[in-house]
């Protein structure tokens, strides 16, 4: 295996990695973001 192919390789399986943690992130925030809604209702007033 050239250099090259082992860099093609190596790119591949990062780009893969970020892509996975991109849309672990992305669940995460959509799970708190709805919980925040459920149990902390936002006010219009001042404290």
């Amino acid at each position: 295996m050239s250099n090259s192919e082992q860099k093609l390789t190596r790119e591949e399986r990062l780009a893969a990695k970020l892509r996975e943690n991109l849309r672990r992130r992305k669940t995460q925030a959509r799970e708190i973001g709805a919980g925040d809604e459920e149990s902390l209702p936002k006010t219009g007033g001042k404290s």
